[in-house]
C-alpha cells in the first residue's frame, strides 16, 4: 500500500526526518490560501499520487506568487497524469501540496527495503538523486550502494557515516536523520521507503525534499491508524475486512473462489486455474495466525460474492496453520450461509485425514481429490 508524498513527509516529520514546509490542498482557492501558512518567497505545487515520475509527467510546478499557486493547482487538480509507474490509464489528481521552494546545494537519493538474506533493514544510497535518478542508474547500476543496518549502535553508526562517505557525504554526515528513518521504516512495517532527493539546502540543512512509502498491507492489522488510508487506495470493503480477518485477499472477475493458504501456493493455483481454461474468482493467503473463525470470515465473503459458481479448497497442512483449522472455517461458514456452493478439495499434510473426515461429517457439499491438477480441473469443469 503506497503512501501520498504528504502522507509520507507526515509520518516522516513524526519520526524527526527534516522536510519542507507545506500544505495539502484539494482546490485552488484553498492552493493559495495555503501559501499564507508557508514561511516561503516561492512555492512549488506538487501533484498527490502514489506513483513516481511525477516531475518528469508535468506534475510538479514552481510558482513566485500566491496567484501562480492559484493557477497550477487549478491545472493540475482534476487531471490524470500518466508515468512511467502509472501505465497507460494513469492516476487522477485530487490533491497538491504547497511546499517552499528551497535552493539546494547537493542531492542525493536514499532509500530503505527489508533485506531479504539478514532480515535487516538495507539501506539503498546514491550520489545520483533527482528526478532523472531511474534513468541513471538503469544506465549505471553501479551508482547505487547497499548497506545492511542491523541495529543502531555506536558501531553501526560509525558504518553508517563511512557508508555516506562513500557516496560523497564527508561533512556534517546526517547520521541522526538516516537512523530515524530507519526507524520510521520498521516501526510501521514499511517495505519501502524512499527519499529522492536527499538534500542539503544552500543554508546546510538536510531535508527529505520529496518522499515514497510503500507499507506492508498484511501488517495492517497491527496498524490501525493506517486502515482508512487502505480504503481510500481502493481496497474494497469485502478485502478490508478480509485483512482483518488475517487473510489477504484480492478480488478478481472470475468464478472459482479460491481457499489457499500461502502466497506461492495461491498464486500457482491460480496459475494453473488459468491453464485449464478456467478464472479465479480471487486471489487468496490465509496467514498462519487465522483461526478457524478468521477463515470462516474469509469464505463467508467468497459465497456472497455473485459471480462465485464452486469453492476450490487447495489447503497444505503445516507450520501454524493445519488442514483441520481450515476445515472447521469452511464448516463454520456454511452452518451460517444459505448459499451452499460446491466444494472440490485438496487437502495434504498436517491433519489432512482429520480435515477431510470435518468436512464429510458436517454435509458440506464436497468433491475430494488427491492432487491440485485433478482439483482444479473439476473446480473448472463445474464453473463452466
Amino acid at each position: 500500500m503506497f503512501l501520498s508524498e504528504h502522507q509520507s513527509k507526515e509520518l516522516l516529520s513524526q519520526y524527526d526526518v527534516p522536510v519542507p514546509a507545506g500544505r495539502l490542498a484539494k482546490s485552488s482557492e484553498d492552493a493559495e490560501r495555503r501559501c499564507s501558512e508557508i514561511p516561503a518567497r516561492k512555492y512549488v505545487v506538487k501533484a498527490q499520487i502514489t506513483a513516481g515520475g511525477r516531475g518528469l509527467a508535468g506534475g510538479v510546478k514552481f510558482a513566485a506568487t500566491p496567484s501562480a499557486v492559484a493557477d497550477e493547482a487549478g491545472r493540475l487538480l482534476g487531471s490524470t497524469l500518466v508515468t512511467a509507474q502509472t501505465g497507460s490509464a494513469g492516476e487522477l489528481v485530487s490533491a497538491v501540496s504547497v511546499e517552499e521552494a528551497l535552493t539546494l546545494e547537493a542531492s542525493y537519493f536514499i532509500a530503505f527495503v527489508l533485506d531479504t538474506v539478514s532480515g535487516a533493514p538495507m539501506l539503498l544510497a546514491s550520489s545520483e538523486g533527482g528526478v532523472e535518478f531511474e534513468q541513471r542508474t538503469q544506465m549505471d547500476p553501479s551508482t547505487v550502494k547497499a548497506l545492511p543496518i542491523a541495529s543502531d549502535t555506536p558501531e553501526a553508526r560509525s558504518e553508517l557515516e563511512s557508508f555516506l562517505s562513500g557516496i560523497g557525504i564527508t561533512a556534517d554526515a546526517p547520521v541522526g536523520i538516516v537512523m530515524a528513518a530507519r526507524k520510521a521504516f520498521i516501526e510501521n512495517d514499511m517495505t519501502l521507503l524512499e527519499i529522492n532527493p536527499f538534500a542539503r539546502t544552500d543554508g546546510g540543512k538536510w531535508v527529505a525534499v520529496d518522499a515514497k512509502i510503500a507499507l506492508d498491507g498484511a501488517a495492517l492489522f497491527r496498524h490501525p491508524e493506517f486502515e482508512a488510508l487502505a480504503e481510500k487506495q481502493g481496497l474494497t470493503q469485502t478485502e478490508l475486512e478480509a485483512q482483518k480477518n488475517d487473510i489477504n485477499l484480492v478480488r478478481m472477475d472470475g468464478t472459482i473462489g479460491v481457499v489457499v493458504n500461502g502466497a506461492g501456493l495461491g498464486l500457482a493455483t491460480n496459475d494453473m486455474i488459468f491453464a485449464d481454461g478456467g478464472k479465479p474468482a480471487n486471489f487468496m493467503d490465509i496467514r498462519t495466525t487465522a483461526t478457524s473463525l478468521d477463515i470462516a470470515r474469509g469464505v463467508t465473503l467468497l459465497l456472497e460474492e455473485p459471480r462465485a459458481k464452486v469453492i476450490l479448497l487447495n489447503v497444505h497442512g503445516g507450520g501454524m496453520t493445519a488442514c483441520d483449522t481450515v476445515a472447521e472455517g469452511i464448516s463454520f461458514a456454511y452452518s451460517r450461509s444459505e448459499r451452499k456452493l460446491p466444494v472440490v478439495a485438496r487437502l495434504a499434510g498436517q491433519n489432512a485425514e482429520w480435515g477431510l473426515r470435518i468436512l464429510k461429517d458436517r454435509k458440506i457439499p464436497v468433491e475430494i481429490h488427491d492432487t491440485m491438477t485433478d482439483a482444479i480441473a473439476r473446480a473448472v469443469e463445474i464453473a463452466r
